[in-house]
């Protein structure tokens, strides 16, 4: 298998790439260069060639934004194709670790497929998601499950009324963004798309309250998600609602994050985006 991303490596392994450069390029995408370090050594052979291309500049427009969520103003991270025009816009929904800078560049990316993304930072109430996270899961804790549900459910009316926006608007997630990616298609009527990734289902009884598709993505080694697979697609399949859920094999939990070298899983990652672009760009058109 080869794509456009497979060259990174080569060009390092050949000299083409100076290493120094190619670190700093790698920080860039996992937020440090401690990571980017760690990282370095399991990049041999083709483990990596699904490495997202870091969006070089004027490719795309990107700030960072504010909008009304429930009770005060949510932060977010806003990307969209550099140019003035509409395009169908999509939440991006960050893991239990807050708006980190991995988040940032799958915004970018899915800003570069030709869509308004929006990454909100669900840790606005508190101050927003800070540099050092590793109190992360002491922040979540301090939130209100239904305020910041809210919150994301806000986020779909502001990219519906955004001037570059054609109104229509999905939203995908990971991990605990995969779970808010749930809630906000049972909670918003006019959510057009979701795709959520290896995240907690609703309860079925909520599952008749969506309206969005769904195509869900998980791992083939998650027990704790996956328990819950059965129940959701029954409960959809009573409902009448349009669906699709993919189990990939050989996963963990966690097997988009490039930054994540012990989940990462390159093939399943990059099987998962075309799918997850593919949907979009049907259902948002």
């Amino acid at each position: 298998m080869k794509n456009d991303n497979q060259t990174a490596y080569p060009d390092l392994d050949n000299g083409r790439l100076p290493r120094r450069r190619f670190l700093r390029r790698l920080a860039l995408l996992t937020g440090s260069m401690s990571t980017a370090f760690a990282l370095f050594p399991t990049m041999k052979g083709n483990a990596f060639f699904a490495l997202p291309t870091i969006v070089p500049n004027g490719m795309i427009s990107e700030s960072m934004v504010e909008y009304q969520g429930a009770k005060g103003k949510m932060k977010a991270f806003l990307a969209r194709p550099d140019k003035e025009s509409k395009f169908p816009a999509v939440i991006v929904i960050h893991e239990n670790r807050g708006l980190v800078p991995h988040i940032k560049e799958v915004t970018r990316r899915m800003a570069q497929e030709g869509f308004l993304s929006l990454a909100p930072d669900a840790l606005s109430p508190v101050g927003g998601t800070p540099e050092d996270i590793s109190n992360a899961g002491e922040l979540f804790a301090q939130l209100d499950s239904n305020e910041t549900t809210q919150n994301f459910v806000a986020a779909v009316g502001y990219l519906k009324t955004h001037p570059n926006s054609t109104g229509k608007v999905g939203c995908t997630g990971f991990c605990w963004g995969g779970a808010m990616t749930n809630q906000v298609a049972v909670n918003s009527k006019d959510l057009d798309a979701a795709v959520p990734y290896y995240g907690r289902q609703p309860e079925p009884s909520d599952v008749e309250k969506i309206n969005a598709p769904i195509l869900a993505h998980y791992a083939e080694n998650d027990e704790r998600i996956n328990a819950g697979i059965t129940a959701f697609e029954e409960a959809l399949k009573a409902a009448g609602k349009e669906y699709q859920i993919f189990i990939y094999p050989g996963t963990g939990h966690g097997f988009n994050n490039v930054t994540n070298p012990g989940r990462y899983h390159a093939e399943a990652a990059k099987q998962a985006w075309d799918r997850t672009i593919s949907f979009f760009k049907d259902k948002l058109k």
